[in-house]
């Protein structure tokens, strides 16, 4: 029988780099983290985090399908499939229960999966995401990716491209050296000596159009376990507004704004948003 987890590419973590056994795997008595990367995004953007969780703690964090090394179907980008992924992952690992954290686009695929199978999910952590329809939102990232002159011939013309030109065209939402900074990390080297994303382009299109083109509201309002909404002060993406509606939503929900943070907060503000969710996991 196949493992659909070899379909992935994941790894599991402890505090400070400690090497994981097979043992610490399996083990019910330590404390289990799940982490969903955000569009565009990878496995190991949660290092920093997942590496300063407490001594008996353990992560697991993986590629979502059509990002970093896991596979690329043609379709399947709703945050259903992206939900039902997960589940049969813990099937397989055995997980039973854990506490979910999803940034951006993983946020809404937590939100999705915790609506689904709410007995997986001991505590849920919703960073910097709404749930609210934006089906206009695949135009940004379409005019995003499509300004990058991908594949470019060398990984050395990526970085300039990324580093020096593309700050001066003006799509970013926020600081331009940082998403530019971000993009180039998604640039490797292909098998034919060029460089190109790490992602599927057209994977990236069908998980926004898909994942926004419904609000999901009716999910964030039945969800019966304990719920943390993480804004960053600075976002344009999860809105004071809409941050406020998700927390009369539903009472099992509380909130916290992190000063001096945009949509990635626990990139920009990686010691407040792992005390904020370290608060939220002992309470």
């Amino acid at each position: 029988m196949s493992s659909y987890l070899e379909q992935f590419n994941y790894q599991f973590m402890r505090p400070a780099g400690k090497p994981v056994s097979d043992e610490d795997r399996g083990n019910p008595a330590l404390r289990r983290f799940v982490f969903l990367h955000g569009l565009l995004g990878y496995g190991l953007n949660w290092r920093r985090i997942a590496t300063g969780l407490e001594q008996d703690d353990i992560a697991f964090v993986f590629d979502q399908r059509g990002h970093g090394k896991s596979f690329k179907p043609l379709t399947g980008y709703a945050p259903e499939d992206y939900a039902d992924d997960l589940e049969l992952i813990m099937q397989e690992i055995g997980w039973d229960s854990f506490i979910l954290v999803g940034h951006s686009m993983g946020g809404r695929n937590a939100l999705m999966y915790a609506s689904k199978f709410p007995a997986r999910v001991e505590k849920l952590v919703i960073e910097d995401i709404g749930p609210e329809a934006k089906p206009q939102a695949v135009d940004y990232y379409k005019a995003l990716l499509n300004a990058a002159p991908t594949p470019f011939p060398t990984k050395l013309a990526a970085k300039e491209f990324f580093l020096n030109e593309f700050p001066k065209m003006g799509f970013a939402r926020g600081n331009a050296e940082t998403l530019g900074q971000y993009l180039y990390s998604n640039i490797i080297d292909t098998p034919d000596g060029k460089a190109d994303w790490r992602f599927s382009k057209e994977a990236m299109f069908l998980s926004v159009t898909q994942g926004r083109e419904e609000d999901h509201w009716a999910e964030l309002k039945a969800l019966s376990m304990p719920t943390l909404v993480i804004r960053g002060a600075n976002s344009s993406e999860l809105t004071q507004g809409i941050y406020e509606q998700m927390l009369t939503s539903n009472s099992h929900i509380e909130g916290v704004v992190i000063p001096n943070a945009g949509h990635w907060v626990h990139s920009d503000q990686p010691e407040a948003f792992l005390k904020t969710l370290l608060d939220f996991a002992r309470a």
